[in-house]
């Protein structure tokens, strides 16, 4: 049996490929194998196939996360076996073929589907301390939205549609080419399979008007640089009459913090102290998510030492569970002394059995 290809692979694209390039990608290999194209070509056949179902996986959230984390043997598992045939290929892709090669899927009429409106796309910068704690937001979205006057059916108030003469409301016509059966967006009607004699004067017979809305936007805490917040509904109104709409993506972007860094629901942080506390011990008052918090240096601490504050980072996404606060040591170095200090200083030194050039010395006897 041969081992199958990675999905990746075949369409050409990367593991962080979003939809539209999958969509791209597999648009591309389907004009150029496609079967009215290359007639009695097993090899384009083969390729064909072997795209629409790279793409009927990856396009689909759930199956593209079992691929990614197990692979073709996930899939299968999982009950998984792409597409059949011609006929289950171009039913699972009828709305692409349309849109880009003319023809629809294979079986039943595709005139009166029903379309979803288009998703949308906001990109929303947020504070370092709103992603830990969480905000509330209100943005506007300009977008397609469902026309008021004609409550989106397109027609002047008082009158209706009717239904296409050319295609009898089917919104297509079938030609046979060899054994394939192929369908054709009616020209007529744009595949609606109804015609708007007394188009509605707002919308111009479209059934849609371009507004702007202002939404509210609930940002959970602890979301980071990628998040992404799905408003389910928010999106253009669909193009068919009495279709669902399509939702909002709002992607977050986090602006750095002058102090903390992050690590996925850890916070990192850098604290000077002197060579006299990091000798002595002292403590100190440390900048939390939450206010100060006083912390005690411990005796001997060295340049670099990390220690740690329990719970105190950002909430977990999915658990709620909060991190925890690294802080990193600095030991400063004085560059101004005093004639005072300068001398407390060399009479240390003479005091300091453990110097640096001392053990230098035992090791140049050694050697």
């Amino acid at each position: 049996m041969t081992e199958k290809r990675d999905y990746y692979e075949i369409l050409g694209v990367t593991r962080e490929a979003d939809k539209l390039e999958l969509k791209k990608a597999y648009r591309k290999l389907a004009i150029k194998f496609h079967p009215d194209k290359n007639p009695d070509n097993k090899e384009a056949e083969d390729r064909f196939k072997e795209a629409s179902e790279a793409y009927e996986v990856l396009s689909n959230d759930s199956k593209r996360q079992i691929y990614d984390q197990f692979g073709h043997q996930g899939l299968e598992g999982a009950g998984h076996s792409g597409p059949s045939g011609f006929e289950d290929i171009f039913s699972s892709f009828g709305d692409i073929f349309e849109d880009f090669f003319g023809f629809g899927g294979s079986r039943g009429g595709r005139g009166n589907r029903v379309q979803r409106g288009s998703d949308l796309r906001y990109n929303m910068s947020i504070d370092f301390m709103e992603a830990a704690f969480g905000t509330e937001k209100t943005i506007s979205i300009p977008k397609l939205d469902t026309c008021g006057e004609c409550s989106g059916s397109g027609c002047r108030e008082g009158t209706s549609s009717e239904t296409c003469s050319h295609c009898h409301g089917s919104g297509q016509f079938i030609q046979s080419q060899g054994f394939f059966k192929v369908k054709t967006t009616c020209p007529y009607c744009k595949g609606r399979g109804t015609l708007i004699p007394n188009p509605c004067p707002k919308c111009r017979g479209a059934g849609r008007v371009e507004i702007t809305r202002k939404v509210q936007v609930k940002i959970p805490a602890g979301v980071d640089v990628g998040s992404k917040l799905r408003l389910t509904g928010e999106g253009e109104a669909s193009p068919s009459s009495g279709g669902p709409p399509g939702d909002l993506y709002v992607v977050i972007n986090v602006k750095p913090h002058k102090f903390f860094q992050r690590d996925n629901t850890d916070i990192i942080c850098a604290i000077d102290i002197s060579f006299v506390q990091a000798a002595l011990g002292d403590e100190i008052s440390i900048p939390t998510l939450v206010g100060e918090e006083k912390f005690q240096i411990p005796k001997g601490t060295q340049y670099g030492d990390s220690f740690t504050l329990r719970g105190q980072g950002i909430a977990s996404l999915r658990t709620g569970k909060r991190g925890d606060q690294i802080i990193k040591v600095i030991v400063k170095t004085p560059t101004k002394l005093s004639q005072k200090q300068k001398d407390l200083l060399l009479e240390f030194d003479k005091a300091d059995a453990n110097k640096i050039s001392n053990k230098l010395k035992n090791l140049f006897k050694n050697i």
